[in-house]
């Protein structure tokens, strides 16, 4: 399959990203994207300026693109953490996300990334969820949001949210059975040997 015919998922990295919300869906995804080539999707990591990112516990994180270079996407993850909350007030960011909701057909987000969407205003009136912490938040920015606290992830058709942190890697997984099939979701899952057994 040629480059320019591959469809492309952007991580979203920044300083003080939560490290699981972008780097166990990137797990999954690129887990699937390096070992199913013939499905035609490749997955990559971005930050405004191309520049590494410090995350939220200290790990360092190298960046494919800059905003300015990015591909054409077809699914847009944007993780959560700390970092998020000067966002909820960065009008570039949020007009940013904005821009990025006119031509992406697909919008994700992990934990508190939904605070974000939801600050943009992307979130009037739909279901959506986020960590267990900021439920309340999520509600405050946008009393029109259906919030789910009890939702592992919801998928309202162009728009998915997760609850917090490792949630991402269950939504990532349906991301795959949704873009692909149940069967290519199972092996993903297989793959990474992502089985959840708490010791408590």
């Amino acid at each position: 399959m040629a480059q320019e015919d591959t469809r492309k998922i952007g991580i979203l990295l920044f300083p003080d990203v939560e490290e699981l919300d972008a780097i166990g869906p990137w797990e999954v995804l690129s887990y699937w994207t390096r070992n199913f080539a013939e499905d035609g999707w490749q997955v990559f990591c971005f930050s405004a300026d191309g520049h590494p990112v410090t995350c939220a516990k200290g790990l360092t994180v190298e960046v494919h693109h800059a905003m300015a270079d990015l591909p054409g996407l077809d699914v847009l993850l944007h993780p959560g953490g700390q970092g998020t909350r000067p966002q909820l007030r960065d009008e570039q960011h949020l007009e940013w996300v904005r821009s990025q909701r006119r031509a992406v057909p697909l919008m994700t987000s992990v934990c508190t990334g939904s605070l974000v969407y939801a600050a943009a205003g992307l979130l009037a009136g739909r279901p959506a969820t986020t960590h267990w912490a900021s439920l309340d938040r999520l509600a405050e920015l946008d009393p029109t949001i259906d919030v789910r606290p009890d939702e592992r992830f919801v998928d309202d058709g162009d728009l998915i949210t997760s609850a917090g942190v490792s949630a991402g890697i269950d939504m990532a997984l349906h991301l795959v059975a949704r873009l692909v099939s149940p069967e290519r979701a199972r092996q993903v899952r297989r793959g990474i040997q992502y089985d959840p057994r708490p010791p408590v």
